[in-house]
């Protein structure tokens, strides 16, 4: 099963609950009040960046680039 992250939009917890399915809420609705009109969160990710390094760590000047920038980009954006 997934896990989803949800804000409640009666007390605006937010927490992550194991669903079934894409379109299925919480059975238990939010845990701090109960309340079943949730909202479900787009959620972020995490990716590994090389720890032995870029001679460009931290001076990337893509900082926006999808890897995150500072500098996990593998030289696509910054040539090194």
């Amino acid at each position: 099963m997934p896990i989803y992250e949800y804000k409640c939009r009666k007390c605006s917890c937010e927490f992550e609950a194991l669903v079934r399915s894409v379109s299925s809420l919480p059975e238990d609705g939010c845990p701090e009040c109960g309340s079943r009109e949730l909202q479900k969160l787009l959620s972020t990710f995490a990716a590994k960046v090389p720890q032995d390094g870029c001679p460009m760590q931290g001076k990337c000047p893509s900082v926006s680039h999808p890897t995150g920038g500072g500098c996990g980009c593998s030289g696509k954006c910054c040539g090194h």
